[in-house]
C-alpha cells in the first residue's frame, strides 16, 4: 500500500479539525457563524475518516 493514497484524506481530515477548532473559537466567543463553521469542520473530519476507511477496505479485501 502506498502512502500516496492517504495523502487526500489526512488533508481533509486535518482541515476538518481545524475548522472545529476555529469553528469552537467562534462559539465561545459568541462572534457570528460559529454553529455553521463548527459543522463544516465536523463533516470534513467524518468524511476524511470514511475516505480513509473505503481505502483500507478496498486493501484488504483485495488480497
Amino acid at each position: 500500500m502506498k502512502a500516496k493514497s492517504f495523502i487526500l484524506p489526512i488533508l481533509i481530515f486535518i482541515l476538518g479539525v481545524i475548522f472545529t477548532i476555529i469553528g469552537a473559537l467562534f462559539k465561545i466567543q459568541h462572534w457570528p457563524y460559529g454553529s455553521e463553521i463548527l459543522t463544516i469542520g465536523s463533516l470534513l473530519e467524518v468524511s476524511g475518516l470514511v475516505f480513509i476507511m473505503v481505502i483500507l477496505f478496498k486493501y484488504f479485501l483485495k488480497k
